[in-house]
């Protein structure tokens, strides 16, 4: 009997062993799959980027070669007239001057317009006018980051966006829905902050991993940067830990609408410093009030 039970409890954990492996095994086989996943859809987005990038290039390309053709028709005419001499072929170079500086008076006043009209982002004809590619530019603190871009296809029924490289947690869909048939300027008007947003959030957390690697700890963020748990050490003898919560519910801002200050003291949060230190990271970028805050050496 006694050897009964020792050889069913051998089957049992060699049993469980068997199962600890192969869940192990469909763990990581589930986050190769994952890890694949982030990648196609970054590729992906790469992509989409690169033949919005070609599409402007091509239009650009398109545009400077009919300037330079009407220029080289007005050059030939103009060496023409100077092998003649004779007065027609003057007024004929005239003419055609003339011409060229309409159409490039038109052309300007056509791209001027369309600035205007979209609120001054950047626009590209594309698809032989059919449609038109919008570049929005992102900066923070007045370095340039990233430039998005998205193709539009102007149709007298209904506009709407073929191609894009907006980041997917973007809320792209629900402010097509709510302007961009009505009102193209309100959409890439709330388009533009809320990217703008996106990257100015993300750009704090790298400037306090760079510039205060040493002293504090970004916790845990998400792809949108709407929530970022940060740890900071408390200056003094008993150097306690402080978890300093930043939530974003309005995504189009930049700065947080909630701090929340925890610590082992539950009267450190009340505390004055600590107070100000919680109002200055409502009313600044996360690291400038972080390097304020251990200028100040309320923390290390």
């Amino acid at each position: 009997m006694q050897d009964a039970r020792e050889y069913l409890q051998e089957g049992v954990l060699s049993h469980l062993q068997v199962l600890e492996m192969e869940a192990l095994k469909l763990s990581r086989q589930q986050q190769a799959a994952l890890e694949e996943q982030t990648r196609v859809e970054e590729l992906r987005l790469t992509v989409e980027r690169l033949r919005a990038q070609r599409d402007q290039l091509r239009a650009k390309i398109n545009t400077t070669m009919s300037v330079q053709q009407l220029k080289a028709m007005v050059d030939h005419r103009n060496e023409e007239g100077d092998d003649d001499g004779d007065e027609e072929g003057s007024s004929q170079n005239s003419k055609l001057q003339l011409a060229l500086l309409m159409a490039r008076r038109t052309q300007l006043k056509d791209l001027l317009f369309a600035h205007h009209l979209i609120g001054g982002y950047d626009i590209t004809a594309t698809s032989n006018g059919k449609g038109a590619c919008v570049s929005i530019a992102t900066a923070f603190e007045g370095r340039y980051l990233e430039t998005y871009s998205l193709e539009i296809d102007v149709n007298p029924r209904a506009v709407r966006i073929c191609r894009h490289d907006v980041p997917p947690f973007i809320p792209l869909e629900k402010l097509a829905q709510e302007s961009l048939q009505t009102d193209l300027r309100a959409f890439l008007h709330g388009l533009s902050q809320h990217l703008n947003a996106f990257v100015s959030r993300r750009q704090q957390v790298r400037l306090i991993q760079e510039l205060l690697r040493d002293s504090v700890e970004v916790m845990e963020s998400n792809a949108l940067f709407n929530i970022v748990v940060l740890m900071c050490t408390e200056a003094g003898e008993a150097d306690r830990a402080v978890l300093c919560t930043l939530e974003y519910a309005d995504l189009t801002r930049y700065l947080p609408t909630k701090v929340t200050v925890e610590s082992e003291d539950t009267a450190l949060p009340a505390s004055p410093p600590w107070r100000e230190g919680q109002s200055l990271l409502l009313e600044t970028p996360a690291h400038t009030a972080l390097l304020t805050l251990k200028k100040k050496e309320l923390i290390v």
